[in-house]
């Protein structure tokens, strides 16, 4: 006959015996989900053409990743309804980690049997749910191993736990670009899901050491909609949706417009050369670091001096994010100039926002299970995470918002010929791209034809349509059907070395340059604008934050 599960903590003063059982498979879990990320957007950009799809450009690759990653913030609110409503927290993590392996094998699978994209969209969408639906869950089944005897090692805990998810994640974001570029994505994508296997095996294994706090039933939701509740939840819901949701938006961007910012830097570091999606690999280094840092260091001394609460924390990390994307702006500075900055500026960057990242997310962790009431913890914990879908959510708007669409030309318009031909003389002379050409010619509606230096690696040739504007995709679909072979459409020359592919001309030892014309193209936000924008949206954030913690009044509720 089994051993009944207990539904309540022990009254001891040591870690409950539970917690090694969460702790690895919450590593493991997290080398799952950062190894498949750590190579999405490349995927996206680079090889999703090779298994028989179509490659996106950058902009393209940000919003669909960004998209992605909101809906693993997203579904956590189902699954702590489904936790506190109807099966409890340790029966939800079981069946949705399931839900979670079956994704990475439809990832595995892409290409098979010829088909691409109904895998990728079925293996994120399952991901999706089962990543999202078991955060609130596994952060909330945490505190719940913990009685009033043993609570004042909730925060050590918590750093833990953030700690281990780091762990997993450092490995894999070293690891898996390397396996994506040398075995391709089979491989990038199948590993993840054989840890993701582990991690729920693991789990099982420590179903009787775990305390298992039972779903609550109605009795959930008279707490939740009670006067205290609804105080509770509407003060948390401004903390995370007003201010902790702009951090996730620049914060995440390290998996996209980052590593795309990467790849026209010089990654060369100590003489180590670095794929552009390893730099993601140093915030889960230095959270490793930088975690008993403040946990022994920084907040004992800081503490002696002044109180520190937990929104002076998030305060702090606010301000620090402002600093990080400040430098990444100006690093993006050079990079519009034509020059090649070391990959060390945007380390430096990472440092700041990863110790914005501890004074943050880590902060939001204990403070979200701290301040809810005792039948909604996984709910209240599925609104902080729900503050990454809206951070994620905005970054995707943002980006097809300022992204004009673009659409190939297959014959060239011969006003553009002398220019191209000169930008292809100057290349081959040099073996660069010119950092500026007088241009004295005109594009086909009489308006002149700019050049613009994107990077080092490709530059942009443009000229207006008859309106004076860069026609987009759907302007030019337009001009088709009404006028036949009569197009007025603007054009573009798009200049771009294959170096940063790796496709380097074997007989000339150079990187070619690749020439496409099209219709539309770029965003409204180039280069260094598109950084300095999100850093001033992210200062006017931390300044209104300062009436905001003034205002807010704490209260701590723990399990019985």
């Amino acid at each position: 006959m089994s051993t009944p599960y207990s539904s309540t903590p022990v009254e001891t003063s040591d870690m409950p015996g539970g917690i090694p059982y969460i702790i690895t498979n919450e590593a493991a879990e997290r080398f799952s989900f950062y190894g498949m990320k750590a190579a999405l957007a490349i995927f996206l950009a680079n090889y999703l053409g090779v298994l028989g799809g179509e490659n996106l450009n950058e902009s393209q690759a940000t919003s669909y990743v960004s998209y992605f990653n909101g809906a693993v913030y997203l579904t956590p609110l189902f699954g702590a309804l489904i936790a506190d409503t109807f099966f409890g927290k340790y029966r939800t993590i079981i069946t949705l980690s399931i839900v979670y392996c079956l994704g990475h094998l439809c990832l595995a699978f892409m290409g098979v049997g010829g088909i691409v994209q109904a895998w990728l969209l079925a293996g994120l969408g399952l991901i999706a749910i089962g990543a999202g639906g078991i955060k609130p869950c596994v952060s909330a089944h945490v505190g719940d191993q913990f009685g009033k005897a043993n609570q004042h090692l909730l925060p050590r805990i918590f750093d833990i736990f953030y700690f281990s998810i780091n762990a997993g994640a450092v490995i894999s974001n070293l690891s898996i670009p390397w396996i994506l570029k040398w075995y391709g994505p089979h491989w990038a994508f199948g590993i993840p899901g054989v840890l993701m296997a582990l991690a729920t095996l693991c789990f099982w294994m420590g179903r009787r050491k775990f305390i298992h706090i039972p779903a609550q039933g109605t009795s959930f939701l008279k707490e939740l909609f009670s006067r205290d509740g609804l105080i509770v939840a509407g003060k948390l819901m401004l903390l995370f949706y007003v201010f902790v949701s702009m951090f996730w938006c620049l914060f995440d961007q390290t998996a996209t417009t980052l590593v795309f910012q990467a790849e026209k830097m010089d990654l060369n570091l100590l003489g180590i050369q670095l794929l552009p999606s390893q730099i993601q690999a140093f915030n889960p280094f230095l959270i490793l670091v930088l975690i008993p840092l403040f946990t022994f260091v920084i907040y004992p001394k800081v503490g002696c001096l002044i109180k520190l609460t937990p929104l002076r924390k998030i305060g702090s990390g606010l301000f620090l994010m402002v600093l990080s994307f400040a430098i990444i702006s100006w690093a993006q500075e050079a990079i519009d100039r034509g020059e090649t900055p070391s990959v060390a500026w945007q380390l430096l960057a990472y440092l700041i926002f990863t110790t914005a990242e501890i004074l943050i997310s880590i902060v939001c962790l204990e403070f979200a299970y701290t301040q809810a009431m005792p039948k909604m913890k996984s709910f209240i914990m599925s609104l902080f995470l729900l503050s990454v879908f809206v951070g994620n959510a905005m970054t995707g708007l943002i980006n097809d918002f300022i992204r004009i669409p673009e659409s190939e030309v297959k014959t060239a318009r011969p006003e553009f010929i002398a220019p191209a031909q000169q930008v292809r003389t100057l290349y081959a002379e040099n073996h660069q791209l010119p950092t500026h050409l007088d241009l004295n010619t005109s594009g086909p509606h009489g308006h002149p034809i700019t050049y613009q230096l994107l990077h080092a690696g490709a530059a942009r040739l443009s000229s207006a349509g008859p309106d004076g504007k860069l026609k987009t995709k759907d302007d030019f679909n337009t001009h088709l059907t009404l006028r036949k072979n009569e197009t007025e459409e603007s054009g573009t020359w798009l200049f771009e070395q294959k170096k940063k592919q790796g496709l380097i001309d074997p007989e000339t030892h150079s990187d070619p340059l690749k020439i496409s014309h099209r219709i539309g193209g770029g965003t409204k936000l180039e280069g260094a604008t598109y950084f300095w924008f999100f850093t001033a949206l992210m200062a006017a954030t931390a300044l209104l934050f300062i009436p905001f913690s003034l205002l807010y009044k704490e209260k701590t509720y723990l399990q019985a």
